[in-house]
């Protein structure tokens, strides 16, 4: 009797799956490639043919140029091979999918990057009942509880009030936690422009035209001190601290990350305002995700594996560590 799962392929470089002939997320070219979402690690360019949501097809096109694509609307479910593969709602940035995979009788849920938290960005992730549950662990130690969404971005605000004579600027990526942060704003009631560097300006269009209302953007650069002072100023992180930022009036150095819980990393970046907000699950909503979807077998592809194997362990779920290579954190 074969092991659950056996049509499954872990390789360093993505997941492999053989009666389908595809791979998903692969760090390499590959003929087929099933993508989960847009971020650089998950998403690369060169492959011979591309299955993902409409929404991270865009994104791919607008960072690598136009893909070999195949798009797959969520809750559409398509025929490769001897598999059925569907793609549902991750809840991490636009677009983002996790894919749900049926054959022999199993089903094998890959979620890619995932968070269970609101975000006005993209549909909220949707639990899946499964066989096996393929998760990640960015945020896989029980230290890394997320604050409430409202009270971080109340604290951006409220150093904004507090120093009219200055501007806040952010630190955040430039896909999904940019525009994340924007639109969080927006629901908090904060309708003033919202500077950006250039380097977001692209992806914010592109958010813009897939139907998420992000207000009133206009360029940072070139703009007078006066202007901007008592202003919301976003970047992206490596903007922080270098000559493009000497230009602002006096800011307030923020970042928006799930890290910001780290002191350290704080300092090392010479942020005044820590901003603890992230596009992946924390620890409580990894396991109680887990929970509710009741899988027979975890595995984890990447970020704290050890934590999160031994909790499943130590509830008689089995559990195991894939080893892929390619996956960062620099998308939170």
């Amino acid at each position: 009797m074969n092991a659950l799962g056996a049509w499954i392929e872990p390789h360093p470089e993505g997941i492999y799956v053989p009666p389908a002939d595809a791979w998903i997320d692969p760090s390499q070219p590959k003929a087929r490639a099933l993508v989960t979402h847009g971020h650089s690690d998950h998403a690369r360019g060169g492959h011979g043919a591309v299955w993902a949501t409409p929404e991270t097809l865009a994104i791919m096109d607008a960072r690598y140029g136009e893909q070999a694509a195949h798009p797959v609307a969520y809750g559409e479910t398509i025929r490769m091979g001897d598999v059925q593969v569907s793609f549902v709602p991750a809840g991490h940035v636009l677009g983002s999918a996790q894919i749900v995979l049926e054959h022999g009788g199993e089903r094998v849920v890959v979620s890619g990057d995932y968070k269970r938290r609101p975000d006005p960005t993209c549909p909220p992730f949707e639990p899946q009942p499964c066989d096996i549950f393929i998760t990640e662990a960015t945020f896989g130690l029980p230290v890394f509880v997320h604050p409430d969404t409202g009270d971080e971005i109340d604290k951006l605000l409220e150093a904004l009030r507090a120093n009219p004579e200055r501007c806040v600027l952010v630190g955040a990526y430039a896909l999904g936690k940019a525009q994340r942060v924007i639109s969080e704003l927006r629901l908090r009631g904060h309708d003033d422009p919202i500077y950006i560097h250039g380097a977001l300006q692209r992806l914010c269009d592109l958010y813009a035209a897939h139907g998420v209302p992000l207000g009133e953007l206009r360029p940072a650069t070139g703009v007078a001190k006066a202007e901007i002072a008592g202003q919301i100023v976003l970047a992206p992180p490596g903007a922080l601290n270098d000559r493009w930022s000497r230009r602002l009036p006096d800011p307030i150095t923020a970042m928006a990350s799930g890290w910001m819980r780290i002191r350290q990393r704080a300092v090392q970046r010479n942020v005044e305002l820590p901003l603890i907000l992230s596009d992946h699950a924390d620890w409580n909503e990894l396991t109680d995700t887990i929970l509710e979807i009741a899988p027979k077998e975890v595995w984890v592809t990447h970020g704290r594996e050890d934590a999160l194997i031994h909790w499943c362990m130590t509830r008689q779920i089995k559990a195991r560590a894939l080893d892929l290579t390619g996956y960062e954190d620099e998308d939170d």
